[in-house]
């Protein structure tokens, strides 16, 4: 499968530009054993000018046929290169970015390929009941890895305290896993899909 880059997509984006679009498809809570519950899931990561990703994913359970049966969750975030922010780029809050982008060419996104090749990139992820996860990982060609540098809940939200992620691309379709620790228990499979684009 070709992917397309968008020709308005800013340099440093270019690694992530396979993820672009809308995802739909199922999957399985746990590790996908016959009793583990099916969900359905539709996510989305686009470009709006700057220099990451915003993510969206909605998950709905379902029965083995995809029928849905109810809400399950929905959660947020960004997804960007891992480099040292200058004075081009904006923030804090609603300090402008420069009109040229911090990296402006291939090869000022070049030189930030790492030693395996690929690039180091973080995700900021949001989620229902208090809980927001900070991701680094790496992403070489289509296939990302994802560990948890922090996870930050709410006073009041369930314990939750690591998580793993994997992506990948496979014949054009987008598998992921995706393994937590949480309720005083190490890393385990937490759920896996596998999305076909559909925008």
């Amino acid at each position: 499968m070709a992917i397309e880059i968008p020709t308005d997509l800013t340099p440093e984006l270019v690694p992530l530009s396979w993820l672009l679009g809308t995802w739909t498809g199922t999957g399985r809570l746990g590790a996908g054993e016959s009793e583990d519950e099916h969900f359905t899931q539709t996510v989305t990561f686009k470009a709006n000018g700057l220099p990451y990703l915003q993510y969206t994913a909605e998950s709905w359970l379902s029965d083995e046929e995809g029928t849905i049966l109810r809400p399950l969750s929905v959660e947020t975030g960004f997804w960007q290169l891992d480099r040292k922010l200058n004075d081009s780029d904006g923030g804090p809050g609603l300090i402008p970015a420069e009109i040229v982008p911090a990296l402006r060419t291939a090869e000022d996104v070049e030189a930030l390929r790492n030693a395996d090749g690929g690039f180091d990139i973080m995700a900021n992820i949001v989620h229902p009941g208090g809980i927001s996860e900070l991701y680094y990982g790496s992403i070489k060609g289509p296939q990302i890895q994802l560990s948890t540098d922090a996870v930050m809940r709410g006073a009041g939200s369930k314990d939750y305290t690591a998580a793993t992620r994997i992506f990948g691309l496979v014949n054009g379709d987008l598998y992921w896993r995706w393994d937590v620790a949480a309720d005083g228990n190490a890393l385990d499979a937490h759920a896996s899909a596998a999305l076909r684009k559909v925008a």
